[in-house]
């Protein structure tokens, strides 16, 4: 995994909540853990990582971070369910 994956895979993990998690990088740290990303025709993102499939909303025109706590939850929770977890940093 690539370090900028690592690291947006730490601020999904983190404690308290990060509220600077850009898009972008969501789908970029997917990619990067071997996932394929679709979008559908409903705004949606469908990931398929390791053997499992979740469908995330895609933010809204000019919202580019995700400020949400449930949605960041919903990404840490598809997260551990494919067995990613975040590595401590050195």
């Amino acid at each position: 995994m690539s370090h900028h994956a690592e690291q947006t895979v730490r601020q999904i993990f983190a404690h308290p909540t990060s509220h600077n998690i850009h898009w972008r990088e969501i789908v970029h740290m997917f990619e990067k853990l071997g996932g394929t990303c679709d979008e559908t025709k409903k705004e949606h993102l469908k990931v398929i990582l390791h053997g499992h499939e979740m469908t995330f909303p895609i933010p809204k025109q000019g919202s580019h971070t995700l400020e949400d706590d449930h949605e960041i939850s919903e990404i840490r929770r598809f997260l551990k369910l494919c067995g990613v977890t975040a590595r401590p940093e050195h």
